[in-house]
């Protein structure tokens, strides 16, 4: 039954549910500055871009990660009303037609301002948009897709790397340089970073895996799901780790890198011996420090550092 309250009021659970601004903005805009900060570092570029430029990439960034949001309402929606009803819109709080006109005002302010003051990187936001419609679709093989948790996984998870060359392009591309091989290693990062987001919190203790909802710990086991959670870790921080040699980054960089994958280890290793509810949560916890580190590591800081100073 759809809720009386003001859409604004409505919109304001809805987010706080689905895609909490004060959770996923600072990751984004951390994402979104390092990104453009390691371009930088990378080629030996001084300064930063223009803040106008920076701002316009930080709300495309966070706008699309809400469009995938929005798109997964529509694409999930048959699955939430038979598993999910305490979610937002099988429960009534926000309608589909709502979700979607709200899409289409976003769309509309991303598209307006990439055309009015970034005309050239027209080309690559249309890529990533291209992108999040195959996956809206399920690439056109939905039974397939669902079938294959992993392959979906890496699937999904492209969409950052998609995402990476529009906000690394407000660097090399709107100065007139091309892709280069620093970025390439950014883009490794980022997506083994979104598995180890997407993996990290779904795994499950026994008890807390429900029917309908697809986690790795039902589908390989705690064991090896937690396997392949260190084995994304381990990927993240040895390409980490060579960005960081290859664009003369401070040491202290590969110090974080390190004490973040010891810390993620004894949380698995604690996971493994006791599997509860707390543990299981850590797990998702500790990969959301895991990430707002790497991109902290990686670009923000020694971006930040080599603008102030």
């Amino acid at each position: 039954m759809k809720s009386s309250a003001s859409i604004l009021s409505r919109l304001w659970i809805y987010q706080k549910e689905r895609f909490p601004i004060f959770g996923h903005g600072p990751l984004i805009l951390i994402f979104t500055f390092s990104a453009i900060s390691y371009s930088r570092l990378s080629r030996g570029a001084d300064g930063f871009i223009s803040w106008t430029d920076f701002l316009i990439g930080f709300y495309t960034s966070f706008s699309l990660f809400l469009l995938l949001r929005i798109l997964d309402e529509f694409k999930d929606q048959e699955e939430d009303a038979l598993y999910r009803s305490h979610l937002p819109v099988p429960r009534g709080l926000v309608s589909l037609s709502e979700l979607r006109i709200l899409g289409i005002i976003v769309f509309l302010i991303q598209c307006s301002l990439i055309v009015i003051f970034q005309a050239s990187m027209l080309v690559m936001y249309l890529a990533v948009l291209a992108w999040l419609f195959l996956m809206s679709k399920e690439f056109f093989a939905p039974a397939f897709m669902k079938k294959r948790l992993i392959l979906y996984a890496i699937s999904h998870m492209l969409i950052i790397p998609f995402v990476d060359l529009y906000i690394s392009g407000l660097d090399w591309k709107l100065e007139g340089h091309h892709l280069h091989f620093g970025l390439i290693l950014f883009f490794i990062i980022s997506f083994f970073n979104g598995l180890v987001l997407e993996i990290g919190r779904k795994i499950k203790e026994p008890e807390d895996e429900s029917v309908g909802v697809k986690t790795y710990s039902a589908l390989l086991g705690p064991n090896k799901a937690v396997a392949l959670w260190i084995f994304c870790l381990c990927v993240t921080a040895g390409v980490a780790i060579y960005a960081i040699l290859y664009a003369s980054l401070a040491t202290w960089s590969i110090i974080i890198i390190i004490s973040a994958f010891v810390l993620c280890a004894f949380s698995a290793f604690v996971f493994l011996k006791n599997q509860n509810t707390k543990n299981s949560k850590r797990l998702e916890i500790v990969s959301g420090v895991w990430t707002l580190l790497m991109y902290a590591t990686i670009g923000g800081l020694p971006g930040l550092l080599a603008y102030l100073l």
